[in-house]
Parts: structure tokens; sequence; C-alpha cells
């Protein structure tokens, strides 16, 4: 089982995917582990800095590849349409869910205002995540599209006034564990 949490900076991806990762048993692969080390030693952006995210990404996989069956993989982005770099890591979701399948998405959502209070906060700070509260404003503006929609088994969920515990309950319950 893969299930895939894709939400803009602020909407709770990594602290609903620890929560997530405790209920089920899982194993929690968020976008920051994998993409921190392209931010510390790269320019972002650059051709180094995107070489640098797929060689982590080729470690990764491998790994992924030897966790037993019966282990659920959550994993974290913020893919949106309209971008290749988007497309580039949802074609590599999708065939990492070849093997680990079934996938299920989960597109997290809160509104503009508590965005905005959670990306100022101190732990979006100590997290090395984006701060920039415009850019919560500019996602919700802009009416950008979250990657996955057209997925067999996808979920909208708005985080606005649950916990990352109520959200990681309503994803369990919505899952199938085989």
């Amino acid at each position: 089982m893969l299930i895939f949490l894709n939400g803009f900076p602020g909407t709770g991806k990594l602290t609903v995917g620890q929560a997530l990762m405790d209920k089920l048993g899982g194993r929690l692969l968020d976008v920051h582990s994998q993409m921190n080390i392209a931010f510390a030693l790269t320019e972002f952006k650059s051709d180094a800095f995107y070489d640098t995210a797929r060689a982590v990404w080729k470690i990764a996989d491998t790994r992924i590849a030897e966790l037993p069956e019966d282990v659920p993989l959550i994993m974290t982005d913020a893919l949106r349409e309209g971008s290749a770099w988007s497309r580039e890591a949802w074609e590599r979701i999708l065939k990492l869910a070849e093997t680990r399948g079934p996938l299920y998405v989960v597109h997290l959502h809160c509104d503009p205002d508590e965005n905005v209070r959670r990306i100022g906060s101190a732990g979006q700070e100590a997290m090395r995540k984006e701060r920039k509260r415009a850019l919560a404003l500019q996602y919700h503006e802009e009416g950008r599209i979250l990657i996955g929609g057209e997925a067999q088994n996808v979920m909208e969920l708005d985080t606005t006034e649950l916990t990352s515990e109520e959200c990681a309950e309503a994803i369990a319950d919505w899952v199938v564990i085989p």
C-alpha cells in the first residue's frame, strides 16, 4: 500500500503523515527528508538541485523496494499541475505504486487564513520548511490544482479544524488494509 499525501505548504502533510505512520505501523518518507540534501548543497532549481534530488530518489526507491509488502508506505509532497518537476515526481509515485500498490492519494487542504498562520509558525522554520505567508495565499488565489486527482483512490481532506490524529483516523478508515 502506498498512501500519498499531497498538499501545499502548511496543510499538515508531515504531521498527518507522522500520525498515520503511528496508526498504521507504516513507514513515512516525507518530501523534506528527500529534498533537504538538494536544498542544503545546491542552488534551488539549478541542474545540480534536480540531479541531487533524483539521486536521493534512486537511493530511497531501492530501499522502498526492500520493504515488506505488508508495510504501508506513506509519502508526502506538494505536487501541482502545470509543473514539469511535479509531473516527473508524480510519475515516480505512479511507478512506485506499481509494486507498492494500491495507491491512495490524499489531497490535504485548509482555509487560507489557517494556512497562512501555519506557514508562519516557528515549527515550520525549525523543519527548514517554506515560511512565506504570501506563498500560501498565492496558491489559494491562483486556484492551483494538485496532481493525482485522476488516481483511482482519491480523498479530499480539509485539515483546517482537524487534529493530525483526526486526519490520520479519517485516512485509516478510508484505506483498505489487505
